[in-house]
Order: C-alpha cells, then sequence, then structure tokens
C-alpha cells in the first residue's frame, strides 16, 4: 500500500480525488454566493452566518484546507518530475489533440491560487478575524455578521477587483473543462464513450461554476450604475 502512495499512479489518483472534492465544494460556496442577487441581503447573510456557525462546517473547513494543500501539493510534484525527466524541450512539434487547458493546468491552478489568496484576505479573514458589522432581522434577538454589505461593499467601490475576479473565474473556467474529465479517467473512467461524456459535461460544469462566479461582481457593476 504504502507503494501505491508514492507511485505515479497514486499521486495522480489523490491529485483526482482532491480535486473532485474541491469541485464539489465549488458547487456549494457557488449556491451560496447565488443568493447575493435576491433580496437586500437577508437571504445571503442568514445563509453565509449558518455555514461559518454550523458545526459541521467547522468539521469540514480544515477538511477542505487540507485538500488545497494536497491538491496543490501533489500538481506540484507531478509537474516539477515530469520537467525533470524532460531536461530539454523536445525539437519535434507536439501534434497532439491535447487542449490548451491540458497543457497549462499548472500555470492555471497557479493563477486561481493567487486569486484564491486575494479572496481569503477580502473576504474570509475579515469575517472571522476582522471586525464586519452586523446585522439583526428579528428585532434584535439574533445579531449576524453583514457579510452581504462587505462583499456589496468591495464590488462597489473597487471595479478593479470586479475585474480581477472575473478574471479569475475565466481562470476556473479552463482549470475545469480539463480537470473535470481528467479526475474521472484517473479514477477509472476513461473508456472512450465516457470520456466523450465526461468532456461534455465538464464544459457545461465549467459554464455554470465559473459564469455563475462571474455574474455576481458584473450584478453588483450594474446594479450600482443605474
Amino acid at each position: 500500500m504504502s507503494k501505491f502512495f508514492t507511485s505515479s499512479i497514486g499521486q495522480k489518483f489523490f491529485m483526482s480525488i482532491t480535486g473532485l472534492f474541491l469541485m464539489m465544494f465549488l458547487l456549494v460556496h457557488l449556491t451560496i454566493n447565488s443568493l447575493l442577487l435576491f433580496g437586500d441581503g437577508e437571504l445571503f447573510n442568514i445563509a453565509a452566518n449558518f455555514m461559518s456557525s454550523n458545526p459541521i462546517m467547522k468539521i469540514i473547513e480544515p477538511i477542505l484546507a487540507i485538500g488545497f494543500i494536497l491538491h496543490i501539493f501533489y500538481a506540484s510534484y507531478i509537474t516539477l518530475k515530469n520537467m525533470m525527466a524532460r531536461p530539454e524541450k523536445y525539437k519535434v512539434v507536439n501534434k497532439t489533440k491535447a487542449s490548451w487547458a491540458s497543457k497549462n493546468m499548472y500555470i492555471l491552478g497557479g493563477l486561481i491560487f493567487i486569486f484564491l489568496v486575494l479572496h481569503l484576505i477580502n473576504f474570509f479573514w475579515k469575517v472571522k478575524f476582522g471586525t464586519v458589522s452586523t446585522i439583526s432581522y428579528d428585532g434584535g434577538q439574533t445579531e449576524l455578521h453583514d457579510v452581504y454589505n462587505l462583499v456589496a461593499g468591495i464590488f462597489k467601490t473597487w471595479w478593479w477587483y470586479d475585474a480581477i475576479y472575473m478574471l479569475g473565474a475565466a481562470f476556473l473556467f479552463f482549470h475545469l473543462t480539463h480537470g473535470f474529465w481528467s479526475a474521472f479517467q484517473t479514477i477509472g473512467f476513461d473508456n472512450e464513450k465516457w470520456i466523450g461524456r465526461l468532456k461534455t459535461i465538464a464544459y457545461i460544469y465549467a459554464t455554470i461554476v465559473a459564469g455563475g462566479f462571474a455574474f455576481i461582481p458584473l450584478f453588483f457593476m450594474l446594479k450600482y450604475a443605474i
């Protein structure tokens, strides 16, 4: 079993498993963030505070962090190992049908990581350790972090952050178009019939997730511009 952890197949397997776990998280995260588009922020604030105070999330948060770390570690290790195995570029032009995203997965991942750090600083860190204002919807009996006002304020004030956010969503789109079906291929869905289907689903999934995240700052830009 120990050889599996150090083998090339084992490394790709764990990168795929962590990738699938993170893709499920993206759907949950987008679902919560989509509430920003409805009403005056009450639905989003209730959902965001529930997620941050839920005991289950206290367990999931460190697991999620470990998932990110392991995914980045295995991606970096595999990429470095492949580079060391081919110290010189081939002189023959590569005529394979590999997509642009598949050839630049590590670069796309790195750009997404930079965006993620910026995102955590502006939102997660301020909610967890900052001084976010509170709001009540039941006459003062329950005080909630006004996360809606924080998010809306950033999207309203920092147009350049809106651009970075949408650019990050574009990087995520390309990363997911390859990562989605590749993860399933690694765990066994590798026949031609399944690969074709998974590639189609990958584009649908990537469009929904990346498009959904990109639409949120655009929504606030248009809302406050009118």
